[in-house]
């Protein structure tokens, strides 16, 4: 199977079954996702879902969050992993949106990146959930799944060339969702270690299930 064919079958099962995929992380506004998503980096939507709420009653907006100290900042986020690296870098984060971008979350990702804790990944959520830009969030679910399934070569080894290859393929329109479906797959069906092949409604199209599933079946 061609790499084009296998898109298109990936793209259509997904438009079908899963038209309007969402982030599972709660928000009500741009601020509060630009927070979860950075607050999320190596930790559990759950977890993070479970942290939000006190912290985003304390600090509403970005102008409160600037006034914090990292400090602060620690005791509500205190069972996210890497509290004390993430406090730092989220007033950090405040601090600059209300300096140079009015209080605001910037809308590109060459301004997403120059906040304090945001990399291409996170910029990348920002722009393609908020903005539906056609931007392309590699994380680990994103990357073991486009390898596993074949939808980017085994010579993509690095999230950015994952990303490009992605790219490639994929209609403008479907990025934003595209991202979402690669997740969620991810997360529920292409496990890391045990892949849910027998539940699994893509495995027609799956070159790692293609070489597996004998042993799978014995």
């Amino acid at each position: 199977m061609q790499r084009k064919e296998r898109f298109e079958k990936f793209l259509d099962y997904f438009s079908t079954h899963s038209p309007e995929p969402e982030t599972e992380l709660v928000y009500s506004n741009p601020y509060e996702l630009l927070v979860a998503v950075s607050l999320s980096a190596q930790c559990t939507d759950k977890r993070v879902n479970l942290t939000t709420p006190a912290l985003f009653n304390r600090y509403p907006d970005a102008a409160s969050l600037a006034k914090a100290t990292s400090d602060e900042v620690f005791h509500y986020i205190r069972s996210i992993s890497y509290p004390n690296n993430k406090a730092k870098h989220l007033v950090g984060m405040a601090q600059m949106l209300m300096k140079d971008f009015n209080g605001e979350v910037p809308d590109t990702v060459e301004d997403l990146v120059k906040l304090p804790g945001v990399g291409r990944k996170t910029a990348n959520v920002i722009a393609s959930v908020i903005w539906q830009q056609p931007t392309m969030a590699v994380d680990t679910h994103v990357y073991r799944v486009s390898r596993r399934i074949g939808l980017v070569p085994q010579t993509a080894t690095t999230p950015l060339a994952v990303e490009k290859q992605l790219m490639k393929y994929i209609p403008t329109a479907l990025v934003h969702k595209a991202h979402h479906w690669l997740i969620l797959h991810g997360r529920y069906t292409c496990l890391a270690r045990t892949p849910k092949c027998e539940v699994c409604p893509v495995t027609e199209i799956c070159m790692w299930y293609s070489k597996n599933k004998k042993k799978l079946v014995n």
